[in-house]
């Protein structure tokens, strides 16, 4: 079979280095049980118009672009459930932004489940993205370059600050790109659930977040939001405050059920069809889609979930998330019996308790070996919001009848950005590396590995293995899923490899976002502008969209993917080209468990 993998050869020259563990270490760090690297609060920025696919129309005269944009009474006002909103046309795609779906969560409001918007007279304009929540300031970052989500690599890649993030408990706000409103035809609705663990991160600080690609070549109407997250969305004080405070350690969860009431209430001016909604997310936004599979509240609001790099099976404790709210508590130098003055208190204070609470938390210790477990801010099995986890033991009955699309990028807690010396990496390093958590076994498993990817340099190798903390929880998924009978699972691997910066990136966390959305025109700085990179992002929307039409995601443009079983495990490799392999991995994500 033919190595799906763009690879680079291997030098037995190349000098061993420390740097790949280290950097493993620092990444997974920041990624943790809440795969906080896509999160982290951005430096205000103003993303330019997104253009779509780069055209040969010619400039006009005036040395603007062929767009077209329309803001009119006449033509873009849309009628909500709260009133009439004002948004704009973009050659053919009606572009809602800031659209409130709940009011504000600030004052008597903080930790209680969302309400309503309030309802408002005349026509409030749509105009620009809302606020988001409030993340934990400057001061508590991690800046000195080791972090993944903090470099210049990543951020160029990614094209990371795409827009203007302003702070602020008035945040639960949606986005909305359609190619109809005010009609009767209905489209399959995409709602997004953004990366950033359950602790960071908005629903525009990534360009690839951008719906109007997704709406215009393929009619669906895209939805993407803001909600509660850290200690605003989790903070567990039921056993604090007692029943005023029961929905505390899930109201960011809540905040989505509202998200998917909104649409069910209102997507149907918008072109969609509230009969056909698809959830999907990345990273922590994976998370929160198969958290909502097992929330009774969120039963029915959605039909289809994808989830992408999501390695979450379970959630929280009660007493982790009871614990880490007592630390909060003691930071602000209030008493059990204070509960109620959390509601008083400013956000960056808060935001800053909340941080300095998390230091004294245990710590999973990043490994090779690393399976998620308690860390970081995320939602609680409370028995009532939450009744259990939502992956184990098994896949949730309550959607089982949901089809599930989840997979992982070939390369996630390590790659090579940021690493200009990352080719250099030897065999002996490879070998030294993987030594260090798996010993005697561990040339066995670099030698199955070595089966399934040949032609991979020691670095990419080494960048494979590690990311088997992702690839084991998403095939798990995908297996409990099918376990069920009810509806089927489907199984990816992305393995793309940009041509920017040498290459050497590889598929890294967070990259296939852009092409999920069809976004490979605008985020160029990943694409490159190529062909071949135009010709995926195509096939992967294209993917996705079928999946969100008919829980099916095959199409004439891809090989034929079979459904995930247990007996094949049936994987596509999503690359140029793209090929299906049964037990990918198998051998090596084998021999680690039994090492």
């Amino acid at each position: 079979m033919k190595d799906p993998h763009v690879q680079k050869k291997l030098n037995p020259k190349s000098a061993p280095t420390s740097k790949g563990r280290r950097f493993f270490i620092g990444g997974m760090a920041t990624l943790g049980a809440g795969l906080a690297s896509s999160g982290i609060l951005r430096t205000t920025a103003i993303a330019q118009p997104p253009r779509g696919a780069p055209s040969k129309t010619k400039s006009t005269a005036s040395g603007c672009g062929s767009s077209t944009v329309i803001a009119s009474d006449a033509a873009t006002v849309a009628e909500t459930t709260a009133g009439k909103i004002r948004g704009f046309k973009r050659n053919g795609v009606h572009i809602f932004k800031g659209v409130p779906y709940g009011a504000s969560t600030a004052g008597a409001r903080r930790f209680m489940p969302p309400m309503k918007p309030e309802p408002w007279k005349g026509i409030r304009n749509a105009l620009q993205y809302g606020r988001v929540c409030p993340n934990q300031d400057s001061a508590h970052f991690n800046t000195d370059g080791k972090n993944l989500a903090n470099s210049d690599e990543d951020a160029f890649v990614l094209h990371r600050g795409a827009a203007a993030t302003v702070p602020g408990e008035d945040c639960l706000r949606l986005n909305l790109w359609t190619q109809e409103i005010n009609a009767s035809r209905k489209r399959p609705v995409m709602v997004y659930m953004h990366g950033g663990g359950f602790s960071g991160g908005s629903g525009h600080d990534l360009l690839s977040y951008d719906g109007e690609s997704l709406a215009r070549n393929h009619d669906v109407v895209v939805v993407t939001h803001n909600h509660r997250l850290n200690v605003y969305g989790y903070l567990n004080l039921a056993h604090l405050g007692g029943e005023e405070y029961a929905s505390s350690a899930n109201v960011g969860m809540l905040d989505l059920v509202a998200v998917l009431a909104w649409v069910r209430d209102n997507i149907a001016r918008f072109g969609g069809d509230p009969g056909s909604v698809t959830i999907f997310g990345q990273s922590g936004g994976g998370g929160k889609v198969v958290a909502l599979m097992a929330m009774p509240a969120a039963k029915g609001l959605f039909h289809r979930a994808i989830v992408q790099s999501g390695p979450f099976l379970k959630s929280l404790s009660p007493d982790y998330s009871g614990r880490l709210a007592e630390l909060v508590v003691a930071e602000l130098s209030l008493s059990k019996s204070q509960v109620s003055e959390l509601q008083l208190i400013p956000v960056d204070r808060l935001s800053g308790a909340a941080a300095e609470a998390m230091k004294k938390m245990p710590r999973p210790k990043s490994s090779l070996r690393r399976v998620y477990g308690e860390y970081d801010w995320g939602p609680t099995v409370d028995g009532l919001i939450l009744p259990r986890h939502p992956f184990d033991p098994g896949a949730p009955q309550i959607s089982a009848d949901v089809p599930l699309l989840t997979g992982t990028n070939l390369h996630e807690g390590v790659s090579g950005l940021d690493r200009p010396d990352a080719n250099a990496t030897g065999v002996e390093e490879l070998n030294r590396l993987v030594k260090e958590d798996f010993g005697d076994s561990s040339q066995t498993i670099i030698d199955a590995y070595r089966r399934d990817y040949p032609k991979a340099t020691p670095f990419d190798l080494y960048a494979i293995i590690a990311a088997a903390s992702f690839r084991r929880p998403a095939f798990e998924q995908a297996t409990r899923k099918a376990a069920l009978g009810a509806a089927p699972a489907y199984s990816y691997i992305y393995s793309w490899r940009t041509p920017v910066l040498d290459g050497r990136p590889g598929p890294f966390h967070a990259c296939e976002i852009a092409f999920t959305f069809d976004n490979a025109g605008i985020c160029d700085h990943y694409s490159g502008g190529t062909p071949e990179a135009f010709a995926l992002s195509k096939q992967i929307s294209t993917a996705w969209v079928n999946f969100a039409r008919t829980g099916n995601p095959n199409h004439d443009g891809l090989p034929h993917w079979p459904t995930y079983t247990a007996e094949h495990q049936a994987t596509m490799y999503f690359d140029t080209p793209c090929e299906v392999r049964n037990h990918p991995e198998g051998e090596g994500l084998r021999l680690m468990a039994q090492s």
